[in-house]
């Protein structure tokens, strides 16, 4: 076996810990080692609404309620709960997901995987209504992960605790909404 320049084999990994992480870490194991995933919803200006903390390996297909379940909108009565339209990845679409938006009358443009698409030619059903204009919109939530890790503590995942990154976090998002606007316009 050929060997790396740290003394490793090639293909195998240098993580010698073997106790699982505590929970409170929220960081788990994906495809680049141990890592913190960040699910977010922000409105239509690019704005947090709100947002939930877990370890890298935990699938973001499962984490759309609980990060829809995040959003208050303060209003003059009741504070808002759920959006007009939501814009997500292919990372979120199941008929779980579908029937739990569909229930709460949410407007969607998620775009089905391939393999979803591949079951479907197979067993023919009502196919899913899909706006690819109405998806170009949805890079407003790319570029608010953007701005939030202009803060170098969210980007590094500096914190120990998610209950500390979460704070940093919350403190990013509300330093985002005390922002004027900027005007695309030339003066």
């Amino acid at each position: 076996m050929e060997r790396h320049c740290h003394g490793l084999k090639r293909g195998t990994s240098n993580y010698n810990k073997s106790a699982a992480e505590p929970s409170d870490h929220a960081i788990g194991r994906s495809r680049g080692g141990l890592t913190t995933k960040t699910h977010l919803v922000c409105d239509g200006r690019g704005r947090p609404l709100g947002f939930v903390v877990t370890g890298g390996q935990v699938a973001d297909t499962i984490m759309l309620p609980a990060t829809m379940n995040q959003i208050r909108v303060p209003t003059a009565g009741r504070p808002r709960l759920r959006p007009d339209r939501l814009r997500a990845d292919k990372g979120y679409p199941s008929k779980a997901n579908r029937a739990w938006l569909r229930a709460r009358d949410v407007k969607t443009t998620i775009p089905e995987r391939n393999d979803q698409i591949a079951h479907r030619r197979k067993r023919p059903g009502r196919p899913i209504v899909f706006d690819a204009d109405d998806y170009k919109g949805r890079n407003v939530v790319e570029r608010c992960f953007n701005r939030l890790k202009q803060w170098r503590g969210i980007a590094m995942r500096s914190d120990k605790t998610a209950r500390n990154y979460h704070a940093a976090l919350c403190l990013a998002a509300t330093m985002l909404w005390a922002e004027r606007p900027t005007s695309s316009s030339p003066n």
